[in-house]
């Protein structure tokens, strides 16, 4: 009783409309011109951006446009995915469940989804609930599964056993999308009612959140949302298609507005209570935010060349680190260009988000962190856009040189070891499904799954490359093997095998 008092009290504290002060309107006439300048030189056609503090909505902003066509402005309704920050809300509505005693964190994930497989019996016996949300499960990483393939979250799932363990259960860490898809279906089947439904009821609804939508493909029915982009290196800023792949909803489909994110922030800055509701327990709470994962260099974000973090853990969906001696809780997300970034300091009882509509905007590191200088540390000293502009233009140097390799590499004057029509057919790998080999136009058309073609041109030998018609304009290899009898028998894409099926060589 003395807890929702207290909680009734400080919310009325804060929420009384009270004028910004001198300082906040000082901050927020800084941070907005470092967005301004930023938006330029990254060349972003949108964004969003919120800050919470103290639980009150000292920032809140929009710029540029939906669509570069359109010419539709960005507002505060507007839609953008959350991408992988959808991590931290489904670990938010797992600890509903815990709260509801209807399971536990160390609970075994076979005993709530009995058909759970990996491709380690042990593991697959000793997982734990705590673990779908930790990426240290020891299993490779598998994104494939729904980047070229539609197919449903369970089929996903079992397919997901083919993926190779890659280190022991919790002695490492690999980003592991797929795990997430196995949280929202333990989700579904304590719950009682689907992933989607469930977040809404229980998170969306309270928190007012009245525009977001758990479903991504629900965002073309109800209106208002952007366009992704991406920055060609060649061709400028072009329109890419959307990715949304609801299969794996649960690690990073949800969209969500400006002003609904800015719910969600208060609700993270005043420990699970939004007005006088306490949606999770205290209890729950911390541990959500507590360090589970330890991270060495795998894992850990370029930009620490400039925070120079002494520790880089993850919690429940969240990555964590130190900053000026207080813990950082964050998380990046990145879907075909869509991007957004959430940060919480909770010793500062600040939050702070981040949207765009284009890939790998990388000006969201600038934003979070001159917000919690300015609204957290009162500091105005580092130039964030500045140095994370430098840092970045540096990473696209070395992925030019990279890619320059290749070219300098490639062998001159080869050609197929046959015929193009002896590539063609079907093959198959157990984890990743089926992929059409056809001529067309003397080039390859590679159809994976009746989900997403490629059209590969010959690079050399019996390599082809992807080129720009592509779905995401990927520039990926393509190699082909013979076997002793001169024939084709694999091909090798993603880093996998998919096997030429016997009929085709008959």
């Amino acid at each position: 009783m003395r807890n929702k008092i207290y909680a009734l009290l400080f919310f009325l504290t804060i929420t009384l409309n009270q004028p910004l002060s001198a300082q906040q309107k000082a901050n927020n006439k800084k941070l907005d011109a470092m967005i301004v300048k930023g938006l330029e030189d990254w060349k972003i056609p949108g964004l969003a951006a919120i800050v919470v503090k103290d639980g009150e909505v000292v920032f809140q902003k929009t710029y540029g446009v939906k669509n570069l066509d359109t010419k539709e402005k960005v507002d505060e309704n507007t839609l953008f995915n959350m991408a992988s920050t959808t991590k931290a809300v489904v670990a938010i509505a797992m600890g509903m469940l815990v709260d509801e005693g209807k399971l536990n964190w160390d609970d075994k994930v076979i005993d709530h989804l009995p058909y759970f497989k990996l491709s380690d019996p042990y593991s697959t016996a000793d997982a734990r609930i705590k673990d779908l949300f930790t990426h240290n499960l020891g299993i490779g990483n598998a994104d494939a599964l729904w980047i070229i393939d539609s197919t449903s979250t369970r089929e996903t799932i079992r397919k997901f056993q083919f993926a190779k363990k890659t280190y022991p259960l919790r002695g490492g860490f690999t980003y592991q999308n797929i795990m997430y898809a196995v949280a929202g279906e333990v989700i579904a089947a304590v719950s009682g009612k689907p992933w989607n439904e469930f977040v809404k009821e229980r998170i969306f609804n309270p928190l007012g959140m009245t525009r977001t939508q758990a479903i991504a493909k629900d965002v073309f029915s109800v209106g208002n949302y952007v366009t992704p982009y991406l920055d060609d290196p060649e061709d400028g800023l072009v329109e890419v298609d959307y990715g949304f792949s609801d299969q794996i909803g649960p690690a990073g489909m949800i969209c969500s507005t400006p002003h609904d994110i800015s719910n969600y922030l208060t609700f993270l800055v005043n420990d699970g209570i939004y007005k006088s509701d306490t949606l999770v327990k205290p209890k729950t709470f911390k541990y959500l935010f507590e360090p589970h994962s330890f991270l060495g260099s795998n894992g850990t974000y370029p930009t620490n060349a400039l925070t120079k973090p002494n520790w880089n853990t993850y919690g429940l969906g969240w990555f964590q680190q130190d900053y000026k001696g207080h813990k950082l809780d964050f998380h990046t997300g990145s879907l075909f260009g869509l991007v957004a970034i959430a940060g919480v300091m909770h010793s500062k009882n600040l939050a702070v988000y981040v949207f765009a509509n284009l890939d790998h905007a990388e000006l969201r590191h600038a934003i979070m962190y001159k917000a919690m200088d300015l609204y957290g540390f009162n500091d105005n000293s580092r130039d964030w856009h500045s140095e994370v502009f430098k840092l970045y233009e540096g990473f696209k140097k070395e992925n030019l040189e990279i890619l320059n390799k290749r070219v300098k590499e490639r062998a001159e004057n080869t050609k197929p070891s046959l015929p193009l029509e002896a590539y063609e057919g079907s093959y198959n790998s157990e984890m990743l499904g089926t992929v059409i080999v056809t001529v067309q136009d003397n080039v390859l058309q590679t159809n994976f799954n009746d989900f997403i073609t490629y059209k590969a041109e010959h690079w050399h030998y019996d390599t082809f490359i992807t080129n720009k018609d592509s779905r995401f304009r990927e520039k990926l290899l393509i190699r082909f093997e013979l076997n002793t009898e001169g024939k084709i028998n694999q091909l090798d894409f993603l880093d996998e095998v998919f096997t030429k099926t016997e009929e085709e060589d008959d």
